[in-house]
């Protein structure tokens, strides 16, 4: 980390120090979660007032790069890789980060299946779905907003479903094998914003998943808004051979 600031450059010491702290949350040399250390004790490693390091913190603070929070210091935000090449739970993919997950359940019950889950899930009119929808956090940071439905002979009690609901389908023999996602950038309504604690109009990646156990049936269909600030989505590609 670049501990010396240029006092004589154009450039303001915020701007610098920001660009300093940046590299240091970008390289790992605060891991997701961790407390910073202490305002003062940043202040005098870089030789700059507590105002100055104040603005540069406000400015990551925007970029989705740490929290502030009060009477407690600032912490480094959650920010994840998701691979689109494998199957798993968010539960899963957070506990492999070394993040505690955690849900905030919205609603949970058998439902009449709508006209798009009727058609998602190859259902016929009036057949029930389950429904659990969920703010899904890292660290008690809310990350996703998750819509599920499932249908009512596949979870017919979705009240016992308490943490991931791919464990919970496993232990009942309903082991997802393979699923299609439909990926888009979308601008946050009211109702997500609210839930994910970002403004209006932020920017979300909105996914659309069709879950198939084996025999090709439809398990689920999930609907899920990810904060864009903490979330990159990684795909690998490979040449054809030949």
């Amino acid at each position: 980390m670049k501990l010396a600031l240029d006092q004589s450059a154009a450039t303001p010491l915020y701007l610098q120090l920001e660009t300093s702290l940046r590299e240091a949350l970008t390289s790992g040399t605060w891991k997701a979660g961790e407390a910073m250390p202490p305002e003062r004790s940043l202040a005098e490693r870089f030789g700059v007032s507590r105002l100055t390091l104040r603005k540069a913190l406000e400015r990551l603070e925007a970029q989705g790069l740490v929290q502030r929070r009060q009477g407690s210091g600032t912490y480094v935000a959650p920010r994840l890789e998701q691979p689109l090449s494998a199957l798993t739970s968010f539960s899963q993919d957070m506990r492999a980060r070394g993040l505690e997950p955690s849900d905030r359940w919205l609603k949970k019950g058998l439902f009449i299946a709508s006209p798009e889950e009727v058609l998602a899930l190859k259902l016929s009119p009036g057949e029930k779905v389950a429904r659990l929808e969920r703010v899904r956090s890292a660290q008690g940071e809310p990350m996703a907003v998750e819509r599920a439905a499932l249908p009512a002979h596949l979870l017919p009690d979705p009240e016992r479903v308490q943490d991931s609901l791919y464990s919970y389908l496993e232990a009942q023999a309903l082991r997802p094998l393979r699923a299609l996602q439909r990926l888009r950038a979308v601008a946050a309504g009211r109702r997500e914003a609210e839930l994910l604690g970002v403004r209006a109009g932020d920017s979300l990646l909105y996914i659309e998943r069709l879950t198939f156990v084996e025999g090709e049936v439809v398990l689920e269909f999930t609907r899920s808004h990810y904060r864009g600030d903490r979330y990159d989505f990684v795909a690998e590609l490979r040449t054809n051979s030949g």
